[in-house]
């Protein structure tokens, strides 16, 4: 696999949104690897994060730190840099977060969408642009199965809502702007991915399962737990990244065949519920306790069972999950405990993780 990437990212301009949270931290290091030129686009991170722990360590890369809703300042960037690949992660990703601040949740996650294909639309030459969504834009009647890239959009929270906005607005400009049969005229090649909720080491969101794990397990206190029957397509943060890489070297190749939707997510007995996550994650890290949080009746919706689809992607792409679900909690708890135990530095960690993954 890391054959395979180098020769499609290395010395290649890779123009990352959403650089500094998360997902896009771990994506910095694994094109870091790579030999790819980067340029970050998001906010600055927030004071305990993955990306302060790496920064020092990232090769050939410039941070930009600034608004995706700044229209003005994203195309200057953006054109300045000329990128050969576009990864699109800037978002607010938090559900429960969007109910408390929906008009920011729309305007950061739609509308910066909406800005930076605006903003590719300026670009004079080849460009290959993946915009990141999530599971949760499928219209979830909740039956338990699996949503197809076929099937509806919708959302009931502002967050997923915003995100299959994303996707229509996209999708609107492919045909409009980037159309594939017109590919010769406008040279860019544009996809959506969606994945279900990953986990790893350096997340230190709220209201994310396995950071409210490592929280409570590391101060020695109970484990709230919202929603112990939950059912999500848990994996590795690496699953998902190594599916955006797959189908951005499909892209290049063959840029009008894949410029369309995929689902990355894990093996449907990979879906977990959320007690089950629990529980191996306190067996892994030795000791802990959990208490289920009652649910209020004025507590905001969240979606009790979500599965996705990947044949698309296992067909299409090549591309198909190695870790399943309990080893990607093992991997992640381990992590969280070499932290701790500062037994190497942060970049390093996640540099072996994503050779351990390739291997």
């Amino acid at each position: 696999m890391l054959v395979d990437f180098t020769s499609t990212y290395r010395n290649k301009r890779v123009f990352l949104t959403g650089h500094t949270g998360f997902k896009g931290s771990w994506m910095s290091v694994w094109l870091s690897m790579l030999g790819a030129n980067v340029k970050g686009y998001a906010l600055k991170p927030e004071k305990r994060s993955l990306y302060n722990q790496i920064f020092p360590h990232l090769k050939k890369h410039e941070s930009v730190f600034a608004d995706i809703r700044n229209q003005k300042k994203l195309t200057k960037e953006l054109l300045a840099f000329q990128p050969d690949f576009i990864f699109h992660m800037a978002a607010q990703a938090i559900v429960r977060k969007s109910y408390y601040i929906p008009v920011e949740t729309f305007e950061t996650n739609a509308i910066g969408t909406a800005n930076l294909l605006d903003s590719v639309r300026s670009l004079k030459k080849k460009c290959i642009v993946i915009i990141l969504t999530t599971d949760k834009v499928y219209s979830n009647n909740e039956k338990g199965r699996p949503f197809s890239e076929s099937d509806s959009l919708g959302g009931h929270d502002p967050y997923s809502a915003s995100k299959a906005a994303a996707e229509i607005i996209t999708d609107s400009f492919r045909l409009s702007f980037f159309n594939p049969d017109t590919f010769a005229l406008h040279k860019k090649s544009v996809a959506t991915a969606r994945a279900g909720n990953v986990i790893g080491g350096g997340d230190y969101s709220v209201d994310r399962i396995l950071p409210d794990i490592f929280r409570a397990l590391s101060k020695n206190v109970l484990i709230p737990v919202r929603n112990p029957n939950a059912v999500r397509p848990w994996q590795h943060v690496l699953e998902p990244l190594s599916g955006y890489l797959t189908l951005g070297a499909c892209m290049n190749e063959n840029p009008v065949k894949f410029s369309t939707s995929f689902n990355f997510g894990p093996l449907q007995k990979d879906s977990l519920k959320v007690i089950e996550v629990v529980n191996m994650s306190i067996m892994r890290w030795g000791s802990g306790k959990y208490k289920i949080i009652k649910k209020e009746n004025k507590s905001p919706h969240e979606a009790g069972i979500l599965k996705l689809n990947i044949s698309k992607a296992k067909k299409e792409i090549g591309w198909k999950p190695k870790w399943n679900s309990e080893y990607a909690i093992e991997k992640t708890i381990q992590w969280y405990k070499n932290s701790i135990n500062k037994k190497s530095d942060i970049y390093y960690l996640c540099m072996n993780e994503i050779n351990d993954f390739i291997k």
